[in-house]
Order: C-alpha cells, then sequence, then structure tokens
C-alpha cells in the first residue's frame, strides 16, 4: 500500500456532524463518559507499570505490527496495542505521533478503558467486540478530535475470545476506507499468530478449517459515519440466551456422530441453520459448526436451501445459490460443499470425543480463567462485588446478587465462623442479562435480610453453597429479586463469601425458568468464584481499614482548629490522595509566636501509610518544639536536617524514614509588616498583594530534609503589605496524573486562580480543591492561606533608654502613662513590676549600649525589653537570706506567659499579660509569696 494524499475536495475532516447523526453507541458512549465525571480536556489514566513484555499477545503482535507500520510508511499513524482489559502493552509508529502520545499519557501501562478516557475506538472494540471505527467529532477528548482512530479486535481462534485490540489513529484528512481493511487483516494474522503458540492439535485443526472455508469478499468504510461491513453484511445481534442456546446445540452437534445440522428457532420469526463441517489433518480429528440465518416470516416462505449428501440425506446449504430460490437442488454438483461461505459465520470448533460434560467443563475452566483477570482490580468492595455479577451473566447465570455484611462494608473485623439468621447484610450488586438491564437495579445499597428457613440463610449458616427453587408467584417476604426474575418457576444458586474462616456475604446467582437447573458441578464452579471474589472483597476490605486508621491517624496530628489571630486571617485544605495512591505524610500548620508574630509551616513526607503518617506527627511536633523557642527560619530547618540526619540506631545504617522530606517555614510579624521565610526543598510560596498580580516569592532553595550536609539553610525577608494574601502548599498541587505531569502549567493555574481570587479564604479553598478531578489528586496536597493585617500605630508604643539606674524609674512612668493613654490602669501594679525587673536586668547583664522597651496592645498586654546580651534569662531558686534572684520568678507569677528570643544582635525577653476589667485584682498575699522562698535546706 502506498502513501495516501489529501483527498482533494474532501470535508469528513472539518464537517461537524449535528448530535442525531451521531450513532446511538457513541451517544451512550458519551452519556456514560460524563456521568463519570471525565474531563474533557485532559484525561487521568491509571497506568499499570506491572506489564508482562513477554506475554502471548506481543509475542503474537510484534512481528505483525511492525509490517503494519512498514507498510504505512510515510504516513503520520501510530498503532497501539491493548490487552483485553484496555491496558496498552506496547505501541509502534511516527515519532511524533509517539511524542503526542506520550503528551496525553497514552504510555504502555496507560488504561484506555471507558471509565477513564471516555468514548475511544479501543474501548468500543472491547464493549462491542467488533471492529469500530471513531472519527474525529466522535472522540469524547478534546485532544483526539483531529484524528480518526480504526480498532479491531484480537480474536483466539479457539473459541473465539477477545485477547486485545489493536487500534490505529491516524489524521483524519489522511484517513482511507483501506487503513481499516488493512488494520483488520493484520488483526486476523495476529489471531493465526496466537494460534501458532497454540497445541499442535488445536492448530491442526483450525488450519483444516481455514482451509475447507471459503473466504473472501470485501469491506467499505464510511469516514462519515465511521461504518465498516464486509460484503454480505454482519452477523445479526443475538440476545444472550439465543447465543447460549446456539452454542449448546453445537456442542451437541460436535458430539454426535449421526447428525451434521440442526436448526434453531430463534426470535422475530428467524431461525439459525447449524451445519456441522469435519476437519481432518493428520492423526487430528474434529469437526466445525457454522450458522447461518433464514428469515421465515411469512406462511409459505421457502426453508433453507437442501442438497443431497451422498448417504442419502437431506442436508441445508449455508447459503442459497442464486437462482435456486424454490427449486429443487438434488442435482445441484458438489452437494453441500458448493455453497459459499458469505453469510455464515464460525460458532464452534471442537473434536467430537469431547462430549457435552467435557465441553462445559471447558466452559467452566474460561468462566474461572476470566474471574482471575477481572476480579479484584480496584480496591473497592462495591466494585469486585460488581464484577463478580458482571463476570457470571450471562454464562453461568441470568441474573447475580451479591451482598455483604454490614460490618465489612464499614472495614470492621469479621465475626469468625458462620453467620447467624438476621445478621445485618446490604445488597452492593444486581446484574441481570440483557432482557432485564432496563429494569430497576433490585434494591441496590438497601439493606436486606434473610430469615431463618431460607436458602441464603441455610448458606450462611453452613458457609457451603447451595441451590433451591424460586416460585416468584408464592413469595411474600421478598428474599429474592423477584421484579428481576419475571413470573415463574426459577433455579437458585446461593454461594458465601468465605475468606480466613469468616463469612463476608452472599452471591446468588439465578436461572429463568427450569430448562437449565444448577447442577452439582455448578455448586464447585458457584463456591470457587465465590471464594475468589472474597478474597478480593477481604483485601479491599484490610486497605480500607488502614486506610482510614492512616487517615485517623494524620488528621489527629493535624492541628484541629486553627489559631484565631487579629492580624492573620486563616484558612486550610488537606485533600487526601485517592485509593490508589493512599496516605501521604503532609502537614500545615500555625503556631503564634511572641510580639503578635504568627509561624506559617508546610511540609511533606515521603512515602504513603501509616509510617509516613507517623513520621509527619514526629516532625510537626519537632517544629513546634522549635518554633517555641524563637529560633529564625534557617535556624529551625537546620535543627531539623539534623534531627533526621541522625540514623535512629546509631549502629547501624537504617535511615531515617523522614529523610527526603520538605518544609518550608515563614515567620509573619504584624508591627514591621515583614515575612521572613526559608525551604527545604519545597516549593516556594505565592504572595499576591492588594491591586497586584500573584507571583512566586523568591527564596533561597535548601536542600530536604537528612541531605543537607555542610550546605547551610538561608532565609529571606520580604515586606508583606496590609491585606496580603499568602499561599503555601505542597507539591501534590503541582502534579498531574499519578504524580507527573507539567509543573510549570499546574503553577500557572494557581497563580491564575489566586489573581481572580475573592476576599473568602474558604472559597478559595474550594476553587483550589476544585481543579482536581473527582477522584481527588494522585499526591497528597495541604494547604494554607494566610491573608495578612498590619497592627495598627496606635497599639504600638516603644521608647529607647540609656543603660544605667535612672532608666528604671523612667521606664515605670512612661509604661504608667501609657496604660493610662489606653485604658488599661489596672494593670499599672503589675505591669510596672514586670518593667522594673526586666529593666534591671537589662542594665545589669545587658552589657553596653542602650535599653529598648516596647508595649503591644491587642487582646493582650505585651512588655519587651531588648538589650545587646546573648545571655539567657533564667528562673532560679533564690535562699530566704539573699537580696536577689527572685525577679523573674516575680515576672513568672504576675503574667501570663514569657521568655526570650535571640536577635543577630541581643536578645528580647518579653511577657504577656490579659486584661480582665471585669474582676479586680486580688490581694497579694505577701507572707505567702514569701514563703514560697523559704529555704528547705
Amino acid at each position: 500500500m502506498g502513501s495516501y494524499p489529501t483527498p482533494s475536495g474532501s470535508d469528513h475532516g472539518e464537517r461537524a456532524l449535528p448530535v442525531t447523526a451521531v450513532r446511538p453507541e457513541i451517544l451512550a458512549s458519551w452519556r456514560r463518559s460524563q456521568s463519570l465525571g471525565i474531563d474533557r480536556e485532559r484525561a487521568a489514566l491509571p497506568i499499570d507499570r506491572d506489564l508482562d513484555p513477554d506475554s502471548r499477545l506481543i509475542r503474537a503482535a510484534a512481528p505483525v505490527l511492525d509490517r503494519l507500520c512498514e507498510r504505512f510508511s510515510g504516513i503520520p499513524v501510530t498503532v497501539a496495542l491493548a490487552d483485553s482489559r484496555a491496558n496498552i502493552v506496547d505501541r509502534w509508529g511516527d515519532p511524533v505521533g509517539l511524542e503526542l502520545m506520550d503528551a496525553a499519557s497514552l504510555v504502555p501501562g496507560a488504561n484506555v478503558d471507558e471509565r477513564f478516557m471516555g468514548t475511544s475506538s479501543v474501548s468500543m472494540v472491547l464493549s462491542t467486540r467488533a471492529p469500530f471505527v471513531v472519527v474525529g467529532h466522535e472522540h469524547f477528548l478534546h485532544d483526539l478530535k483531529e484524528l480518526t482512530c480504526m480498532a479491531a479486535p484480537v480474536r483466539d481462534p479457539v473459541g473465539g475470545a477477545v485477547r486485545g485490540a489493536v487500534n490505529l489513529s491516524v489524521p483524519r484528512e489522511l484517513a482511507e476506507p483501506g487503513m481499516a481493511l488493512v488494520l483488520q487483516q493484520a488483526t486476523e494474522r495476529i489471531g493465526e499468530r496466537l494460534l501458532e503458540l497454540s497445541t499442535a492439535r488445536e492448530l491442526e485443526l483450525m488450519r483444516s478449517f481455514r482451509r475447507a472455508r471459503e473466504r473472501g469478499g470485501h469491506a467499505e468504510l464510511e469516514l462519515g459515519s465511521g461504518e465498516l461491513s464486509r460484503l454480505g453484511g454482519p452477523a445479526p445481534r443475538l440476545a444472550a440466551q439465543e447465543r447460549l442456546t446456539l452454542l449448546e446445540r453445537a456442542v451437541e452437534l460436535i458430539s454426535s456422530a449421526d447428525e451434521t445440522f440442526a436448526e434453531v428457532p430463534l426470535a422475530g420469526s428467524r431461525t439459525a441453520v447449524l451445519r456441522r463441517r469435519e476437519l481432518h489433518h493428520g492423526d487430528a480429528e474434529g469437526a466445525a459448526v457454522e450458522v447461518s440465518f433464514e428469515d421465515t416470516r411469512g406462511t409459505g416462505a421457502p426453508g433453507p436451501a437442501t442438497a443431497t449428501a451422498p448417504d442419502g440425506r437431506r442436508v441445508p446449504l449455508l447459503r442459497r445459490p442464486a437462482g435456486t430460490a424454490g427449486a429443487d437442488t438434488s442435482g445441484a454438483p458438489g452437494g453441500p460443499h458448493a455453497a459459499g461461505p458469505a453469510d455464515a459465520w464460525l460458532l464452534l470448533v471442537g473434536e467430537p470425543g469431547v462430549g457435552r460434560l467435557a465441553a462445559e467443563a471447558r466452559g467452566r475452566l474460561s468462566l474461572l480463567n476470566e474471574a482471575a483477570v477481572r476480579l479484584g482490580t480496584t480496591l473497592d468492595m462495591r466494585r469486585t462485588a460488581e464484577e463478580l455479577a458482571e463476570i457470571a451473566v450471562p454464562c453461568f447465570a441470568d441474573l447475580v446478587v451479591v451482598d455483604l455484611v454490614e460490618s465489612v462494608l464499614a472495614g470492621e473485623e469479621p465475626q469468625p465462623g458462620r453467620l447467624r439468621p438476621g445478621v445485618a447484610l446490604r445488597r452492593v450488586a444486581a446484574w441481570p442479562d440483557q432482557d432485564f438491564r432496563d429494569t430497576a437495579a433490585g434494591g441496590v445499597d438497601e439493606p436486606v435480610g434473610y430469615p431463618a428457613g431460607t436458602p441464603q440463610a441455610r448458606c450462611l449458616e453452613s458457609g457451603q453453597p447451595g441451590t433451591d427453587s424460586v416460585v416468584t408467584a408464592a413469595l411474600a417476604d421478598r428474599v429474592h429479586p423477584v421484579d428481576l426474575l419475571g413470573e415463574g418457576e426459577h433455579s437458585y444458586l446461593g454461594a458465601p463469601l468465605s475468606a480466613q474462616g469468616s463469612v463476608l456475604g452472599l452471591a446468588g446467582f439465578y436461572r429463568r425458568g427450569r430448562t437449565r437447573p444448577y447442577e452439582e458441578d455448578d455448586l464447585t464452579l458457584a463456591g470457587e468464584l465465590a471464594a475468589r471474589a472474597a478474597i478480593s472483597v477481604d483485601n479491599a476490605r484490610r486497605y480500607r481499614r488502614e486506610r482510614h486508621a492512616s487517615l485517623t491517624l494524620q488528621r489527629s496530628l493535624l492541628p484541629h482548629v486553627l489559631p484565631r489571630l487579629s492580624t492573620v486571617e486563616l484558612a486550610s485544605r488537606y485533600l487526601p490522595a485517592d485509593a490508589r495512591a493512599g496516605v501521604g505524610g503532609d502537614w500545615f500548620d500555625a503556631i503564634p509566636l511572641s510580639g503578635m508574630r504568627v509561624a506559617l509551616v508546610v511540609g511533606d513526607v515521603p512515602g504513603n501509610g501509616l509510617q509516613a503518617a507517623a513520621t509527619m506527627g514526629r516532625l510537626r511536633t519537632a517544629v513546634r518544639t522549635l518554633a517555641g523557642l524563637d529560633l529564625l527560619p534557617e535556624e529551625v530547618l537546620a535543627h531539623l536536617d539534623d534531627l533526621v540526619s541522625r540514623a535512629p540506631d546509631e549502629s547501624g545504617d537504617e535511615q531515617d524514614p523522614a529523610t527526603g522530606a520538605t518544609c518550608l517555614y515563614a515567620i509573619y510579624d504584624p508591627v514591621s509588616c515583614s515575612c521572613t521565610a526559608a525551604r527545604a526543598g519545597h516549593p516556594p510560596p505565592v504572595l499576591l498583594t492588594p491591586g497586584g498580580t500573584a507571583k512566586l516569592l523568591d527564596l533561597p532553595a535548601g536542600p530536604p530534609l537528612g541531605l543537607g550536609g555542610i550546605q547551610p539553610y538561608e532565609s529571606a525577608t520580604v515586606g508583606l503589605p496590609a491585606g496580603s494574601l499568602l499561599t503555601m502548599y505542597t507539591d501534590g498541587l503541582l502534579k498531574e496524573s499519578r504524580g507527573y505531569g507539567d509543573t510549570d502549567a499546574r503553577t500557572g493555574q494557581l497563580l491564575a486562580l489566586l489573581n481572580l481570587a475573592g476576599p473568602a479564604l474558604e472559597d478559595i479553598c474550594d476553587r483550589v480543591a476544585g481543579t482536581f478531578p473527582p477522584g481527588g489528586p494522585h499526591d497528597d496536597v495541604a494547604l494554607l492561606l494566610a491573608r495578612v493585617h498590619a497592627l495598627p500605630g496606635d497599639r504600638v508604643a516603644s521608647w529607647e533608654l540609656p543603660s544605667e539606674p535612672s532608666a528604671v524609674a523612667r521606664a515605670r512612668a512612661l509604661t504608667r502613662a501609657q496604660l493610662a493613654a489606653w485604658g488599661m490602669s489596672e494593670l499599672d501594679f503589675n505591669t510596672g513590676l514586670v518593667v522594673s525587673e526586666l529593666v534591671t536586668n537589662a542594665v545589669r547583664y545587658g552589657g553596653p549600649g542602650p535599653v529598648g522597651l516596647r508595649l503591644l496592645r491587642d487582646g493582650s498586654l505585651i512588655c519587651e525589653v531588648s538589650d545587646r546580651s546573648n545571655t539567657s534569662p533564667r528562673i532560679r531558686r533564690a535562699a530566704t537570706t539573699e537580696e536577689g534572684g527572685r525577679g523573674l520568678f516575680l515576672v513568672a507569677q504576675f503574667t501570663k506567659s514569657w521568655g526570650a528570643r535571640y536577635m543577630p544582635q541581643g536578645k528580647t525577653v518579653w511577657a504577656e499579660q490579659i486584661p480582665q476589667p471585669e474582676q479586680p485584682p486580688p490581694e497579694t498575699d505577701e507572707q505567702a509569696l514569701l514563703a514560697m522562698f523559704d529555704d528547705l535546706g
């Protein structure tokens, strides 16, 4: 096949069909995609990294798809191979196209099922089990609307199971009908190679059938609609029960030594004609059953054309030859093999000695294999129950309902042993066959109970599968889903979901009517299906419990309520990762400091689970302890780095689980309206000033904790005008699909969102949280917002005094006058005592230089005295005969709290008092106060 130039005058690529012209399958898929909340701009695709590079499917497909890409050389096409679960297992094609696939996260391991990607050719093929073409405008994702995507199923010739799908994407203006035909030929060749990897006997039988059956015809592709059809038309659609009936009859034909054809009446005045074709190849003998369909509508409609077999019997022809309608074909040359198979379809291939029981056993084994692949794909108990029901219908049952114990759904440990009647259960799944699919979902998510004596109660008590008959007309207790069964007598099989010696729930399998009652082998199969589902349910329960414990621990370690401050408005959000990612170690904190300052902290511990949450709690406690010492931000990070760098065991090489943690520590001072911050491997904060635009603060980038070594941490100080908004966050806010993506784009999105932010901080948090998909972020996100305000100038008073004894009296006089101006004279005595003691100590021990005195008034009164000394003040116990040593003790007694903080030059000793104007100050008991200083020795 040569290159395909752009068709002149073609408007297929530019024409947008109205919704009414879109195929019903596409419309239905769009609705499902919208209900799942898939982002049409960029879907979040889960990626399974655990792929087998030497799987049978890849070994069969790789050479074929290599040649397919060579055949389209010069055309920008990409070819993707997906397995039966819609995971991309390999890709081929144009390098530019592969780069675009990388940008769209269509990498090996990505799941392109409709649940994650929306409408796509692969998902449509795996759901319809037929070739499908999705034309540009029919794609759900906007990024794909410039492409025409053609996909075809890869079928295993033995049994006809779909093992995967091949997708060919090409720019819509270059799409040609012949491409779909070449793609379908390639998938058929892959099926042949799958057969070559099968057993020798199966290989010989299928080769014999392929030689015996005439093949041919052409296909046409309509780019406007995406329809692909072969000459003779596609096989008619069959109901689930009709398919099962045809397969059962085909098994009987293969096992029979006499019968060569059969007729099976179908709905709508149709008849399915089954014909058995003998296969011989070496010592392998078998048979193939083909099916064709006749319309018998009308009283005098002729039946299928027949011919005389060599033994004299009349057998039907699979296709009525031209000109023989109504004519006697007894003399037709060639017998029944003369008919072409243009409207006949292969139904089953097997060996005559297999027999019905062996064929059914093979079907049960196939069902178990399917269950092994499809059960437990998520750590969600409800979804696992739904998967069990979907697997069993229609091959094993016409209806499946699954009930789980209420305590198990809550993640609690199930009680050991069997369950007594009346235990609280909840229906989590109800899946009928196609005929009842539109009926209401049989009480899903409603509590159910089974009284003693019911077949369900007997199964739960015995812990073993059991069968019973269901007569819906006689049911008064509604223990069976009558609405989904219909009237009549039906067969029921109950199988308890047992794991680790406990019963977790019950699966109920129903077959309508009594034509196919459940047998002993069915009990074994149902028990095995239920056991496999129970293991997945128990795993999901354990995961739910551990994740709940992790979240509980983590949230207990996070601040429950942020402090209410007059100079800083605070709001926060903690967004846990989705179920796949688990719980991380992100945290935030706001810590009030002396001088009405506040420390704002955000950190992130690597890893997930309980250990990450516990490590986060340890670091947060250390940060609060260091913040209480009034250290500078770079000193806090240096102490944290030293804490993490020390191994838990001095004699071992074990690494601290906090190694690699990141932290951002900032201190805001409302008096100077400045912020001093330092970071250890953490993203910088975002600053939005009043009337300005949001921007990242330029802070020195320090290494993550535990990796600092000799590199010191540095801080930077920036001015924050009153009303500025400071946004601090963890890197989960900048990550996209499974932790990877364009962080610059996410940062730009955050800045744009903050530029449009309103005054309400809670609304901003909600808008940031709304930027994530419905399933939540792929990494934990901690968000802390702080809108800062300045302390008004009339609430601050400061003086500079000489370092001499006369400064004490001067300090008392200035303090008394300022308290009178503020209307706080009730604190005159206590404040005068505090100021006298602190200024006296500064004059005596503070060294040369002036002494600073500052008063701050807000909800409390703060006295600060600064000097040039770095000596640490401390309370000591003075003897009875000593004249001094009681100053700081008195300060501690007459104030709410006190402390000291250090500056690059000198220190500041502060004391805080809470005014209580409603109550007069208590009289001081001098004798009791002096008694506290008695020397007991």
